[in-house]
């Protein structure tokens, strides 16, 4: 979409109208504004209706991308229009849950549509004794997707997790055919 001159859109605030008499009767200065007013049309009708462009649901597409970039939130231009305006929409709240369990499957839920199991690693340890070896086994995560509403596509699984994952963290990725029976 473009915000260029649109023919036949009306200036909701004429300039010919705001003239002085002594203009207001000129049939070159009327001309003259008027082509002003076909320039400025675009310019006043996006103000007038400034607040829709700060709003995922009704912002144009092409604006959504802009709007995505002010709340530091990263959407793939392959994904579907609505799931990318619902991330931009939540995403305040992905970004509190980033870095946990919880926060990688609703992303992956949200921006995939699969479902999701993740086995997270042992928690925290710690040691009472200064220079002792590092307790515990090296934290490992699993990510098992498997195609709830679309299909997982094996690139954009291992790029989502990778986004999201926390550093320490060396991920396994498994794409299931179908859900697993969960105990």
């Amino acid at each position: 979409m473009s915000r260029a001159a649109l023919p036949g859109l009306p200036s909701t605030h004429p300039i010919g109208a705001l003239l002085p008499a002594l203009y207001a009767t000129d049939d070159f200065a009327l001309r003259f504004t008027s082509g002003l007013d076909d320039v400025l049309s675009v310019v006043l009708s996006t103000l007038d209706n400034l607040t829709a462009y700060f709003d995922p649901a009704l912002t144009p597409e092409d604006f959504l991308v802009w709007l995505s970039s002010w709340v530091a939130e990263r959407t793939d231009p392959r994904w579907p229009e609505p799931v990318r305006r619902e991330l931009v929409h939540r995403a305040v709240d992905l970004h509190r849950d980033r870095g946990t369990a919880a926060g990688l499957a609703a992303r992956l839920r949200l921006a995939l549509g699969v479902g999701v199991r993740i086995t997270d690693g042992p928690g925290v340890a710690w040691s009472d004794s200064a220079d002792a070896d590092l307790p515990g086994s090296v934290p490992n995560l699993v990510v098992q997707v498997w195609p709830d509403r679309a299909t997982a596509d094996h690139d954009q699984v291992i790029a989502v997790v990778a986004a999201h994952c926390p550093v320490h963290l060396t991920p396994q990725v498994e794409i299931l055919p179908t859900a697993p029976d969960i105990p």
